[in-house]
């Protein structure tokens, strides 16, 4: 540990995530890990941290803390209001928190979820071999409360201000076929392209809840739970679609009509409850 930061303020909700703890769905544990994937990548890469180094998910801003030594820090994803030691400084870029400055982030302008990247990462103890905390059964470290004491590893590296890759821009999300496409009626996943949804005031880091057209299934018996994927698009008995995101349980027992590509999966993250949302079907599929 290199140094501690103090929470003065964690804001609605504050997570610690990395890379997610891959591979134990059979175990009946979520993958957790960032939602906006690039934006969290980014926010690694411009402190000079390695890509799995742990960071903070800042959901509708607010937080407020300090370090007790200096740091480089980064923002990214949601735009926000960043505020260093008293002044205002810009998202997407390195900045120096010196020892006893406070970092300050205000409501995204728009977008949800904000990154914020610490030289040397979050040095929290690894649960299951992540330090990811999930919101569905709180594996993990805890939710980042107002007065926790954060520590820091050792910076891995020297900040990276250029070169940084940006995410892509936002668009319809792309899909493929889900595995019970054929609990719809024809055409059902056309029709869901050629839609228009709007998000609902109930997503979360578990799904994304849609609020439009329900899809129309031939099929009204109850499916048997099996395993889901993230980025599948399951259809409940009220006909709302829901994208699982990254807390998403590894079993759900509504047919999946489809299923949206990784690569786009980062910009559910930062959609706000009535923002509109389409599908494109990829090409090929």
């Amino acid at each position: 540990m290199s140094g501690l930061l103090a929470v003065e303020s964690a804001g609605a909700l504050t997570t610690v995530q990395d890379r997610g703890r891959a591979g134990l769905a059979h175990l009946g544990v979520p993958r957790a890990g960032p939602l906006d994937r690039p934006a969290a990548t980014l926010a690694n890469r411009l402190v000079g941290n390695d890509p799995a180094a742990a960071l903070l998910e800042v959901t509708w801003g607010g937080l407020a803390l300090t370090s007790d030594t200096g740091v480089w820090i980064a923002v990214t994803g949601a735009p926000t209001p960043v505020e260093v030691a008293g002044a205002g400084r810009g998202s997407g870029r390195a900045e120096w928190l010196p020892a006893g400055g406070r970092l300050r982030l205000g409501t995204p302008v728009t977008g949800v979820r904000s990154y914020v990247a610490v030289a040397g990462g979050i040095d929290v103890e690894p649960v299951l071999g992540s330090r990811s905390t999930d919101t569905l059964a709180w594996v993990g470290p805890p939710r980042v409360q107002d007065g926790a004491l954060l520590p820091v590893g050792a910076p891995h590296a020297p900040p990276a201000p250029l070169d940084t890759p940006r995410p892509p821009r936002p668009g319809a999300l792309r899909v493929v076929p889900g595995p019970r496409a054929d609990w719809f009626a024809d055409g059902a996943l056309d029709r869901l392209c050629a839609a228009s949804y709007v998000v609902g005031e109930e997503s979360n880091r578990v799904g994304l809840r849609l609020d439009g057209d329900p899809p129309e299934r031939v099929r009204a018996e109850e499916l048997p739970s099996e395993g889901m994927v993230l980025g599948a698009v399951q259809v409940p008995p009220g006909g709302q679609p829901v994208v699982l995101l990254a807390d998403h349980p590894p079993t759900g027992g509504y047919p999946v009509l489809a299923v949206v590509h990784q690569d786009d999966l980062w910009q559910c993250a930062q959609l706000r409850p009535g923002d509109p949302v389409g599908f494109a079907r990829l090409r090929g599929a």
